[in-house]
């Protein structure tokens, strides 16, 4: 009989690969977060987090000034810091009010700002808004327009997490319990959120949430789209990437990762990445049942088209922003054919990564390598074990004696 010992070999072995694997993400950074909900009476608003490496820093800066949008800038200084001056960012020309010095150390930056949330009629179940009549579109809630909460409420230190949570002052009825925000969350180690959709991430990353909460839709076939625009400096390039996936661990159903990658120009490595589950969901709970898949479309480009005067983008890039950059449109809409619609539970939520260098790649987890070994390893096992009990019985039962003619 085998021993039960040897069917748990498989699974030991994959563990160890799995611990070896990990040992690798074990990189850990200090993680510093300064939160100004306001400055003299006004509601522009800035959050900083500084992730420290040994050699470099990571600055996300954040703020709802303009529009949502988020300064991602890497430098190769320990050292390096932010330098705000409060006076010309409120001014009418914010052009350098936000620098990272030494300036030197600066090797990449750019910029994600979310701009419109669309809503539009979906009558015939498809959840494909290129597809979706100009007619059938509501008009779009422009994020510049919405009137941003602020307080120190919202800024939880211990969590690393920060809400930006906005309403349509000129559009109660619709916003009268209503609200759309960005939760940012920082790390400063590998790691998963115990929600889903639970993505990996890494010293090098941080999270994006954005929700509706509340909002009453405009119809009862209602369903949603999010805009967002990007920097990338002239003579550097982004890409769309899908990757698959056969672990659905984290995310039942779900086997699709998206990912935007900026590229340096000399194509030599990946600079910065967006990365997110092809999937948001319905309910604060994000259960199985209640998860929505998401698709992008092609990157649409922005030059010239967009304002961003009043923004952190300009704020630290500069007057010259449109001149020295190329600025392009990601839209991703919410919902499945045939699927359910938002007037169901008045929830929506996705979650995105950003960071820099190559985004994370996922790995089997310790539950799916012991069940995928168990699987192919014990059939191999048993023929093993099982040609070597025939090999030693016909062995003890071989006789000496030749036979007689």
């Amino acid at each position: 009989m085998m021993r039960p010992w040897l069917l748990c070999l498989p699974c030991i072995l994959g563990v160890v690969l799995h611990q070896g694997g990990a040992a690798e993400e074990g990189y850990k950074r200090k993680v510093h977060i300064e939160f100004n909900s306001t400055y003299k009476g006004t509601t522009v608003n800035l959050l900083h987090i500084r992730a420290v490496g040994l050699e470099d820093t990571v600055h996300y800066v954040w703020s709802t000034m303009g529009v949502p949008t988020m300064l991602l800038v890497h430098t190769n200084s320990a050292h390096s810091m932010l330098h705000l001056n409060w006076t010309k960012l409120v001014s009418s020309s914010p052009f350098k009010a936000i620098q990272i010095e030494p300036s030197t150390s600066v090797q990449h930056a750019t910029a994600l700002m979310f701009t419109r949330v669309f809503e539009y009629y979906d009558g015939n179940n498809t959840a494909d808004f290129t597809h979706i009549s100009k007619p059938n579109f509501y008009p779009a809630y422009d994020l510049e327009y919405l009137v941003w909460e602020h307080g120190d409420w919202i800024f939880n230190a211990s969590t690393r997490t920060a809400v930006f949570r906005g309403a349509n002052a000129s559009d109660s009825s619709h916003f009268q319990n209503g609200s759309i925000s960005f939760q940012v969350t920082a790390f400063d180690s590998t790691g998963r959120e115990n929600v889903p959709p639970s993505l990996l991430h890494t010293a090098n990353s941080s999270k994006i949430e954005f929700r509706i909460e509340g909002v009453t839709p405009r119809g009862n076939f209602s369903r949603f789209g999010l805009e967002m625009v990007m920097l990338e400096r002239k003579g550097g390039f982004k890409t769309m990437k899908s990757v698959q996936t056969i672990d659905d661990e984290y995310t039942p159903t779900i086997f699709k990762m998206a990912q935007m990658l900026s590229h340096a120009e000399n194509k030599s490595h990946t600079q910065s990445f967006m990365q997110w589950k092809a999937v948001a969901y319905s309910s604060p709970m994000a259960r199985r049942d209640e998860a929505l898949p998401c698709q992008y479309y092609d990157l649409q480009d922005q030059n010239g088209t967009l304002n961003m005067a009043r923004t952190i983008a300009q704020a630290y890039f500069g007057e010259n922003l449109q001149e020295n950059h190329i600025i392009q449109a990601l839209n991703i809409s919410f919902g499945i054919a045939d699927g359910d619609f938002y007037d169901n539970t008045h929830y929506l939520s996705w979650s995105s990564l950003i960071g820099i260098g190559s985004p994370p790649e996922e790995s089997f987890s310790i539950m799916v390598i012991c069940i995928m070994a168990v699987a192919l390893g014990s059939p191999v096992l048993l023929l093993l074990v099982g040609g070597l009990v025939v090999f030693i019985w016909k062995k003890k039962h071989y006789s000496e004696y030749e036979p007689i003619n």
